[in-house]
């Protein structure tokens, strides 16, 4: 059972046809992972910046720790 040219018409016509809406989920799909690499980057800005206040504040604690005289 072979194919015929006509057979091979047809499927190239459907993989031509579909070939624009295939292209079109596909920058959508980068769109869409653009977007979640973009929010990503941003909650992690937002943490470290977060833990450098707070390494901030602790550094800042052992200061005064150390300058108290303990005898």
């Amino acid at each position: 059972m072979s194919l015929d040219q006509k057979d091979l018409e047809l499927i190239e016509s459907i993989v031509y046809k579909n070939a624009d809406d295939i292209a079109v989920s596909i920058a959508r799909s980068f769109e869409r992972l653009e977007e979640r690499i973009d929010s990503t980057e941003s909650r992690l800005y937002s943490r470290l910046a977060a833990i450098d206040d707070l390494t901030s504040e602790v550094r800042e604690l052992v200061k005064g720790i150390d300058e108290v005289d303990l005898d």
